[in-house]
C-alpha cells in the first residue's frame, strides 16, 4: 500500500476544517483524496465518506459554507468533558476505560437514535460504501472493544459513519445488530496507527487530545515511522483555532472553519506535495 490518508475526530467544526484544508490541497494540486487508504474517525468518518464519494472537493467545500439548517446544536463545554475524562480515566487498561465510558453514554439522556441518523445521512452523499478503500472507527458500548468498519463489515455506511461520531453524553449511542456503539475517538481521536503498512501517510488531526490510557497520537507517528512509512501530521494553525472557537460541536462556526481549513492549505502545502507527490 502506498499512500494512507488519516482523517481525525473534532467535531463538527472538524469536519468543516478537514474539508476545507483537503479543498485548499486540490485548489494548489495537491488531490490528497485519492489515497489508496482513507481512516476516519469521527469527524473523520463523515468526511472520509464525503472525499470517497466521487463528489468534487469544491462541492463538498461550498456545502460547508450553506447555514447549517438541519444540524443539530449541541456543546461540548467543561461539563461533558469532565464526565468523559471521569469516566474513562480512572483505569489504566483502555478497554476497561472505554467500556466504562459506554456505560456513561447508554445512560445519557440525549436525542434520539432515529433524529441523530438522519443528521448523519443528511451529510453523506451517498448511503453506499465505496470501492476506494476506507475504514470508519467505532467502539462497542458494552465491551470497550474497539471496532473498524469497511465495506465488508455487513454494515450500512450511515450506520457505521453514524456509531464513529456517537460522542458519549452527547448523541446517543448507535445499535447495529445487538450491539450498541459509540464514538470511535474514544479508542484515539486520530487512530492513525491504522495505516501500517502505508509508505506515505497524511495525518490530518482537527485534535490530538487524549486522556487516560489513550493511545497518544505522537505514539501511532513514532510507530508509523518505525515501520518504514513517511508522515506529515497537519493540525490546526492559530487561525483555525480561533476559527473553530471552544465549541467544535457548533454549527454556527462551521463556515468559519471551513474557510481557515482552506487558507492553511496555502502554508502546508509543500510539506504535504513533498510527501504525497
Amino acid at each position: 500500500m502506498e499512500r494512507a490518508l488519516v482523517l481525525g475526530g473534532g467535531g463538527v467544526t472538524g469536519v468543516a476544517w478537514e474539508v476545507g484544508l483537503l479543498a485548499g490541497l486540490a485548489e494548489r494540486g495537491v488531490p490528497v483524496s485519492d489515497a489508496d487508504l482513507v481512516v476516519g474517525t469521527s469527524a473523520g468518518s463523515v468526511v472520509g465518506a464525503q472525499v470517497c464519494s466521487g463528489v468534487p472537493l469544491e462541492q463538498l467545500y461550498e456545502a460547508q459554507l450553506a447555514p447549517p439548517t438541519g444540524e443539530q446544536p449541541a456543546r461540548m463545554g467543561f461539563a461533558a468533558v469532565a464526565r468523559l475524562v471521569w469516566a474513562g480515566g480512572r483505569t489504566r487498561d483502555p478497554v476497561r476505560s472505554r467500556a466504562r465510558i459506554g456505560a456513561m453514554a447508554v445512560a445519557a439522556r440525549t436525542p434520539s437514535e432515529a433524529s441523530r441518523r438522519a443528521v448523519i445521512e443528511a451529510r453523506l452523499p451517498t448511503s453506499q460504501w465505496p470501492e476506494q478503500r476506507l475504514l470508519v472507527t467505532a467502539v462497542d458500548a458494552e465491551s470497550g472493544e474497539f471496532v473498524v468498519f469497511d465495506r465488508d463489515s455487513g454494515v450500512s455506511l450511515v450506520d457505521a459513519v453514524g456509531a464513529s461520531c456517537a460522542v458519549p453524553g452527547v448523541w446517543p449511542p448507535v445499535t447495529i445488530g445487538a450491539s450498541r456503539y459509540v464514538d470511535g475517538g474514544m479508542r484515539s481521536t486520530v487512530n492513525a496507527d491504522l495505516a501500517a503498512g502505508a509508505q506515505r501517510v497524511l495525518v490530518v488531526a482537527p485534535t490530538s487530545a487524549a486522556f487516560g490510557p489513550m493511545p497518544r497520537l505522537s505514539a501511532q507517528v513514532a510507530g508509523l515511522q518505525a515501520g518504514g512509512a513517511r508522515l506529515a501530521v497537519v493540525t490546526p494553525d492559530a487561525a483555525a483555532r480561533t476559527a473553530i472557537g471552544r465549541n467544535v460541536l457548533d454549527p454556527a462556526r462551521r463556515a468559519g472553519s471551513a474557510r481557515a481549513g482552506r487558507a492553511q492549505a496555502a502554508a502546508v502545502v509543500d510539506e504535504v506535495t513533498a510527501l504525497w507527490a
